[in-house]
């Protein structure tokens, strides 16, 4: 199982395992990770699941989607690594994923 470490903004590491096929949204919520609200169900609708994926990682996240980009487009702390969590889907090639939770949704 591919593991996530969601990194708080005072620099708690958090890790857990995620199954394949969920997003990093599903593994955030399911585990109680402070920071990711997901008000919209992972629907790309809110950006309450804003993260900034570590620089290592985003050539096998890859880009956003068009749905992603109009939310994300609105988001005054948006940084080139922005991205929505309920829109990065896990697969075994993410496995030591690291993201970074904004301090603003805490």
């Amino acid at each position: 199982m591919p593991k996530i470490t969601f990194i708080q903004h005072d620099g708690e590491e958090i890790a857990h395992e995620a199954e394949n096929g969920l997003s990093v949204m599903n593994i955030a919520v399911d585990n109680l990770v402070s920071g990711i609200d997901a008000d919209c169900g992972g629907e790309c609708n809110c950006a309450t699941c804003h993260v900034y994926v570590d620089e290592k990682w985003i050539e096998a996240v890859g880009q956003p989607h068009d749905a992603e980009e109009a939310i994300m487009s609105l988001n005054p702390d948006r940084k080139p690594t922005s991205r929505l969590c309920c829109q990065i889907k896990i697969k075994d090639e993410l496995d030591g994923l690291v993201v970074h939770l904004p301090e603003f949704q805490f």
